[in-house]
């Protein structure tokens, strides 16, 4: 079992190795991670350079404006880090050829007095593992829990110095590495975003750090794209309109292609929503990936490998409550959210929200998920018959919820998804994975056409 160093330990410990030497570069929260390196002693051994550059002006004259305005951002975050790599190059390789440079940068926004602003910033490292290798990127988003200023402050000092810490001494062990990021911050901050880059990760699958992220409780979401790049909703869908849609895709059949289109194109025909600035997510949950047997990391990939050749862009969650995802994107002031689900899990849904709370607080409990914005769109399920279609005016509920879930049909907070294809309505994919995993013929007409070239080429979903 790995031991856990103190914040301290880590410090000096880094300190006192002479291969090591870089530059800290912060931005909005004090010179907290370069502090914990000078307290301990040593940190000339360390630190070739630290620097803050708080007025706005200054430090666009160092490292460039940002044209939305915003500096605690991604797009800061890498210019600060490509300045100080190109400075510490150009000043210092000629006198230390065989040292393995690092640059620390961070942009940190803290909680303010009016307390409107949470706290939250951008934190990255590029490091070398050989003096002759390029470097690498290790860059995160979090999340600042405390509810302290000075607090956060601490918070974002710890986190630094794992990350120095996690980057020359877990390299070799990236789920490690990533997990330390945590150490000493638990229940302080949320880690909602790792990417981890370069020629000593060239095999990493930046997916699985998404994975680890929820599946770790570092996080209740994170993403990634169709590149596969992980990316943070904060730099694509503040203020936007967003669809989510959630099912196993395992595979993803003609049916979920279905649900992800027609979803789409009902969503975007709303008066309200503007095309131009929605976007589809589709979702796998962790319970999901859990649903049958140990969570397997290959059966993970295998899924979200059929969503990027798609396009879509990929959450991973452990929201299994809806109230949860909602709260996650109210962060973002998302205008319009689109929740997509079959209507046997609306069933189940509503009725499990209705047992739990028809004690006293039901109205209240419908309130955290039909908030404003949020709209429930039903793709239609067979009834047990085999023929019958459940939709929204045949949902099968308890009585006592009936006159509220009528009222959310009466406010289009639960609408029907009306144009969607007869023809899949018996397609399930529990089904297809079976024939798939037993060789028969016949399954690679009930899945786009894309997935079933992926999944023979690649073997995708093979026991």
């Amino acid at each position: 079992m790995r031991q856990i160093l103190e914040t301290e330990q880590k410090a000096l410990e880094i300190n006192l190795d002479g291969s090591i030497y870089g530059t800290l570069a912060e931005i909005g929260a004090g010179q907290e991670v370069a502090r914990n390196f000078f307290k301990v002693g040593a940190s000339s051994g360390t630190i070739a350079k630290t620097m803050s550059a708080y007025d706005k002006v200054v430090s666009d004259e160092i490292y460039g404006p940002e044209a939305h305005g915003r500096y605690v951002c991604e797009s800061r975050l890498y210019k600060m880090l490509e300045h100080e790599w190109v400075l510490i190059e150009e000043r210092l390789r000629s006198v230390r050829p065989e040292t393995n440079f690092f640059v620390f940068a961070d942009t940190v926004s803290t909680m303010n007095y009016q307390r409107t602003i949470k706290g939250d910033g951008w934190l990255g490292i590029r490091f070398q593992s050989s003096p002759d290798k390029a470097p690498n990127d290790l860059v995160l988003h979090v999340k600042l829990l405390d509810n302290d200023v000075q607090l956060q402050q601490q918070a974002v000092g710890k986190l630094g110095v794992n990350m120095i810490y996690a980057c020359f001494r877990f390299a070799n062990d990236p789920q490690t590495l990533v997990l330390s990021l945590m150490d000493g911050l638990r229940m302080r901050v949320k880690i909602d975003m790792v990417r981890l880059t370069g020629p000593d990760f060239a095999m990493l699958d930046n997916r699985l750090l998404s994975l680890w992220l929820v599946q770790h409780g570092m996080s209740e979401v994170a993403m990634f794209g169709p590149d596969k790049r992980n990316v943070h909703p904060s730099e694509f869908l503040y203020k936007k309109h967003v669809l989510v849609v959630r099912a196993s895709f395992r595979p993803l059949t003609l049916l979920e292609e279905d649900m992800v289109e027609k979803g789409w194109e009902q969503f975007v025909n709303e008066p309200e929503v503007e095309i131009e600035k929605s976007f589809t997510l589709t979702e796998i949950t962790l319970g999901n990936l859990n649903e049958n047997g140990p969570l397997e990391e290959q059966d993970f990939l295998d899924r979200t490998e059929l969503l990027c050749a798609l396009g879509q862009t990929v959450i991973i969650s452990s929201c299994e409550e809806y109230q949860q995802l909602i709260a996650y994107f109210a962060d973002y002031k998302v205008q319009h959210l689109g929740l997509v689900l079959r209507a046997h899990r609306l069933s189940e849904f509503l009725s499990e929200k209705y047992h739990k709370n028809a004690s006293g607080s039901l109205l209240s409990a419908f309130g955290e998920i039909f908030a404003g914005g949020v709209r429930v769109y039903a793709y239609p399920s067979v009834m047990t018959d085999n023929v019958t279609l459940m939709t929204i005016q045949n949902l099968p509920l308890p009585d006592g919820a009936k006159y509220l879930y009528q009222h959310l049909l009466d406010h289009r907070q639960i609408v029907d998804i009306e144009l969607f294809n007869h023809a899949v309505m018996n397609i399930f994919a529990s089904d297809v994975l079976a024939d798939i995993r037993a060789g028969k013929d016949g399954w690679e007409a009930l899945v786009p056409l894309k997935v079933a070239e992926l999944v023979n080429e690649k073997g995708l979903f093979a026991k």
